[in-house]
């Protein structure tokens, strides 16, 4: 049954959801063998079939091997380059009920929403540390967090920053384009998760509660002439192969279709929240989170891909070694803690505190190339 779209909400003629889903609720990972890992590491062309060989259970023994072949991609595409960027969050604010996150419209938290004097003190704070790439976020609220808001917030950072991303709700094609214009390279989306019974269970009001919608925003953001698209699924809200594989396939047919863009991957994993400490990934550790990458960098070695502050310090170093292009780094996740007193609640905890300047003398001392930004305008 189709869904009902919201009176203010695009649609756009796409095959791209049937496409992915057509494989990822059809697929038996158990149905992989030892030989189908063993051909997919070998294999100098991964195919659909390859990559979920990687991602099955009989991948885990084969780890080694898989993170071997991951890090030649990664050289060969990459070299020894981490991109430096870090997250600034203007509101908090969010009209959807999403049961798993720290700013869920249910939950009791300090909501905060930065003008644009403050705005300009946090970007010029950042400014500051070195960075030259900046990622603006908001809560999900058209209401608090308007385009008109985030265009402004835009043409602001663009004053300060090289490289431009925005992970906020989802838009319409002709939104997207202001946002271009006012100064944006990329924009993220994460679909959370691409099982339809999962998404449905864990949202349960706003816009976010309609998963086509969802799913299109890369494509709309595409086409309303912005340069790039990010995407993960939030690893652990439900079977994470698949939400793993729906991601993978995401990619590779937007690739197909606009080849042209560029493209990235994220790889959240759950993490506890102010209204649910206990909150926390399902079957998914550190191993698993690393097969993952491996995975993804072996079917996609042009595509880069983040390692947030979710994680511990450790496996952050190790994972740009082995498949991650790029890093946060000096990260808040609640409002306005770069140059001021903090004004409104965290998303969720942070798992590496630590500085830009920290990251970069570790990123130094594993002999890996930190990089601020590797645009050039003219």
């Amino acid at each position: 049954m189709q869904e009902k779209y919201f009176p203010d909400m695009e649609k756009i003629e796409s095959d791209i959801e049937n496409k992915i889903l057509k494989i990822a609720d059809n697929i038996d990972f158990s149905q992989y063998s030892e030989n189908d890992v063993k051909k997919a590491i070998k294999t100098e062309n991964c195919s659909i079939q390859d990559f979920c060989a990687l991602i099955s259970p009989a991948a885990k023994k084969f780890i080694e091997e898989i993170a071997t072949k991951a890090k030649s991609e990664r050289e060969r595409y990459f070299g020894k380059n981490v991109y430096f960027f870090t997250p600034l969050y203007i509101s908090n604010y969010c009209e959807n009920h999403c049961i798993y996150c720290g700013f869920n419209c249910k939950n009791n938290i300090k909501r905060a929403k930065l003008d644009l004097d403050e705005i300009e003190n946090e970007l010029i704070a950042i400014k500051k540390t070195g960075l030259e790439e900046i990622l603006i976020l908001t809560g999900e609220s058209r209401k608090m967090s308007d385009v008109n808001y985030i265009a402004n917030a835009t043409k602001l950072a663009k004053k300060y920053f090289k490289n431009i991303g925005l992970e906020i709700y989802p838009l319409n094609t002709n939104e997207y384009n202001i946002l271009h214009e006012s100064g944006a390279d990329y924009i993220t989306v994460f679909q959370e998760t691409y099982d339809k019974k999962e998404y449905t269970k864990n949202h349960l009001k706003g816009h976010k509660s309609i998963y086509s919608y969802r799913i299109n925003a890369q494509e709309r953001a595409l086409k309303g002439n912005m340069r790039g698209a990010g995407f993960g699924a939030l690893l652990g809200l439900g079977d994470y192969k698949k939400d793993t594989l729906a991601t993978a396939l995401h990619i590779h047919f937007l690739q197909k279709k606009y080849p042209k863009s560029e493209f990235a991957v994220s790889v959240p994993r759950l993490r506890p929240t102010i209204a649910n400490a206990d909150i926390n990934p399902k079957n998914i550790g550190e191993l698993e989170l690393l097969q993952i990458m491996c995975a993804y960098r072996i079917f996609l070695p042009y595509i880069n891909m983040t390692i947030s502050t979710r994680e511990r310090a450790e496996f952050r170093n190790n994972a740009v070694k082995i498949a991650a292009t790029k890093i946060s780094a000096g990260v808040s996740t609640g409002i306005g803690e770069h140059a001021q007193k903090k004004e409104g609640d965290n998303q969720f905890e942070i798992a590496d505190p630590r500085s830009v300047e920290e990251i970069y003398t570790a990123l130094k001392n594993i002999d890996m190339q930190p990089v601020m930004n590797e645009y050039v305008w003219v």
